[in-house]
Formats: structure tokens, C-alpha cells, sequence
């Protein structure tokens, strides 16, 4: 006798998650690195003194 092959009838959706959720994490990562970047990078503004 043959045997069908019997894919999962999952949705899409829940393949896709877990790539989807790491992906996530990695884009917040890297906007955190970037952001403290750009604040250890940035000039501090003259201050002057008004009398």
C-alpha cells in the first residue's frame, strides 16, 4: 500500500511566528544600538551664561 503524505494543517501564521518574533527582537535591538550611538556621539550644546 502507498501512504499519502499528510501535511499539517497548520496555518501559515504559525510557521511564519517564530521568524517573525526573532526578527522583531533583532529590528528593537538594533534601534536600541543605534539610538545609544547616536547619543554617545552627538555634541553637547554651548551653554551660555546670560547675566
Amino acid at each position: 500500500m502507498a501512504y499519502g503524505h499528510h501535511k499539517p494543517t497548520q496555518p501559515w501564521i504559525q510557521d511564519a511566528l517564530p521568524v517573525l518574533l526573532v526578527l522583531l527582537i533583532a529590528v528593537h535591538v538594533l534601534a536600541m544600538v543605534y539610538w545609544i550611538y547616536k547619543l554617545a556621539t552627538q555634541k553637547p550644546t554651548q551653554r551660555r551664561k546670560a547675566h
